[in-house]
């Protein structure tokens, strides 16, 4: 497979579950659960990008110009790193035969990044230990991977075709 066309398989991958777990998180919104603010994603990184890593509440952070569009962004562009992720560890032939198990696999193993890197540096605590239902909120962050895990399947399903 050629370079180009494995770049662009793992973006519309990346992107494609990206969607999916932005439908799932919509699903959410409207059953009345709270979800995920990308503008506070986008203050988290703009304030890392000057050298802040960690605030006590990312809410009352200093607002950021452009955090919304910067939060969407990064949140793709994570996105399309997690399939790369997935891609590197099961080869270049699992784009020509995806398989659900290593998406789900993948999937579910990035949640790592919003319990001990996002909730943490955002002042949630590690595993979401400072908010009200620490253990609700990780399994509501097991759940949505879980679906972007799924996302990756079905994206890399329909290229496959």
């Amino acid at each position: 497979m050629e370079a180009l066309a494995v770049i662009l398989d793992i973006v519309l991958i990346g992107a494609g579950a990206t969607v999916v777990m932005d439908a799932w998180l919509i699903v959410l919104k409207r059953m009345g659960v709270k979800t995920l603010d990308f503008a506070l994603v986008g203050r988290w990184v703009g304030h890392l990008a000057r050298g802040r890593v960690a605030h006590a509440a990312i809410a009352k952070a200093s607002p950021v110009a452009g955090e919304r569009l910067l939060g969407w962004a990064t949140h793709y562009a994570v996105g399309v790193g997690f399939a790369a992720l997935l891609v590197g560890l099961n080869g270049l032939r699992w784009l020509d035969s995806p398989t659900l198990l290593p998406a789900l696999a993948v999937g579910v193993a990035t949640v790592a990044a919003p319990l001990f890197v996002m909730q943490p540096a955002m002042g949630a605590g590690f595993a979401a230990s400072k908010t009200p239902t620490p253990v609700r909120n990780c399994l509501r962050s097991l759940a949505n991977h879980a679906v972007f895990g799924l996302g990756l399947y079905l994206a890399a399903r329909l290229l496959a075709f």
